[in-house]
């Protein structure tokens, strides 16, 4: 557990190749490069934290205990890690997870009252602020996972994860043209059925 303990001690930075070097080496067992790994991402992930929390959705939450809890869980993978991009979407996914499980408790404890509120309308977007809850936007996303699970993707790893449209194409094997225009649909259907209803 050295890698969540120790994540903020580590300056270095990471050679060309290096992240997928560490990624390849913690896939065959190597604790010692998931460690190098886990000092060396932790800037960019707390950085991704950092926006992802500037748009709302935790209050309780500051960027290096949302960093703590992703990489534990993701330590708990057991994944391949195909390349710095695939990690990063695999990040994504753990952010989205643990915010969305802050947001969960924090409504059970308030019975409903004071329901956590993002602006999504912050991520890359041309319209006006859009607030919406948290868990109502993870539950849009299944929702739209079952319709267009391409799209769902592309939200994650741009919303949640803070990707490039080159890291979500590298991620996910799409060109990027197709990454952009799965972002453009998806935005406008979540605005769609995020919408407030009456």
């Amino acid at each position: 557990m050295k890698a969540a303990t120790d994540l903020g001690n580590s300056t270095s930075r990471a050679a060309p190749g290096e992240i997928t070097s560490l990624l390849q080496a913690w896939g065959r067992g190597d604790e010692a490069a998931r460690d190098r790994l886990a000092g060396i991402v932790y800037a960019d992930l707390r950085r991704l934290a950092g926006a992802r929390l500037r748009r709302g959705g935790a209050p309780t939450l500051n960027p290096s205990d949302l960093v703590h809890e992703a990489v534990i869980r993701l330590i708990g993978q057991t994944a391949h890690f195909e390349s710095r991009a695939h990690f990063f979407g695999v990040a994504a996914v753990m952010i989205r997870r643990v915010l969305v499980d802050h947001a969960r408790a924090r409504r059970a404890r308030k019975r409903g009252g004071a329901a956590v509120r993002v602006d999504l309308s912050k991520a890359n977007a041309a319209v006006g602020p859009r607030d919406v809850d948290l868990v109502a936007l993870d539950e849009a996303l299944a929702e739209l996972e079952k319709l267009d699970g391409e799209q769902a993707r592309v939200v994650e790893l741009r919303y949640f994860g803070g990707l490039t449209f080159d890291e979500i194409a590298e991620a996910t094997g799409i060109s990027v043209s197709t990454a952009k225009r799965s972002w453009a649909s998806a935005r406008l259907w979540l605005l769609w059925r995020l919408r407030p209803r009456g």
